[in-house]
């Protein structure tokens, strides 16, 4: 996963402990933000969370709105970087294939941070519709040219890159927004690495047979 940048918006250096109270404020916000949403989670709860007073919480994050909004960017970007990760030159099953198995990865590790993505895709993405309309679609738009590539070179059967990448983002993802009821249908207390490896193996199974070229 990505780490916070070292510098600040305005291109200044942070210090070490800078970072660190960053990295502390942003992990406890995304607790607050996940479990008790937007309107549920406070300042004063978060700083606490923190361990730091509000005085310094806002310090680092201006308001509420921005430390909310430093929180989904956060998690995108982190979420996001599998898909960069994706190599032209690589061979497209492996590439696809440690894709899928880095989306699950974390869903298990983080599932807090999917939850409160997929609430505010459910609220409209108020916070973070310009991220969407910009680097994320030019993101996708890369990777989905990469795929294109390797359908035109008869590396993968021909399918629509954009909706291939859709399904492993809502395959990936079901296991930590829908962590529980996973877990009550198998008869679990919680989706464990069992869990996530008999996952990983389906999805593989669906998806990546799907996309190898059939022989004439």
């Amino acid at each position: 996963m990505s780490s916070i940048t070292e510098f600040s918006t305005e291109g200044r250096r942070r210090t070490r402990i800078q970072v660190e109270n960053e990295t502390r404020i942003l992990a406890a916000a995304l607790e607050a933000f996940s479990t008790q949403g937007y309107r549920g989670a406070t300042v004063d709860a978060i700083a606490e969370a923190a361990g730091m007073s509000k005085t310094n919480l806002l310090y680092y994050f201006r308001s509420k709105d921005a430390l909310y909004r430093a929180v989904l960017n956060h998690t995108l970007d982190n979420w996001l970087e599998p898909l960069r990760d994706m190599r032209a030159d690589g061979d497209p099953v492996q590439e696809i294939a440690s894709y899928i198995r880095r989306k699950l990865d974390m869903s298990r590790s983080d599932p807090a941070a999917s939850r409160l993505f997929a609430n505010e895709m459910l609220q409209g993405a108020p916070h973070i519709q310009p991220v969407l309309a910009g680097p994320l679609r030019e993101l996708v738009a890369e990777k989905s040219a990469v795929i294109r590539g390797w359908i035109a070179a008869g590396k993968l059967a021909p399918v629509e890159p954009e909706h291939l990448i859709f399904a492993i983002w809502a395959t990936t993802q079901h296991y930590a927004d829908f962590g529980v009821q996973v877990a009550a249908v198998l008869g679990r207390q919680e989706t464990d690495r069992q869990t996530f490896l008999e996952a990983e193996q389906t999805l593989a199974r669906l998806l990546l047979d799907g996309l190898r070229p059939r022989r004439k």
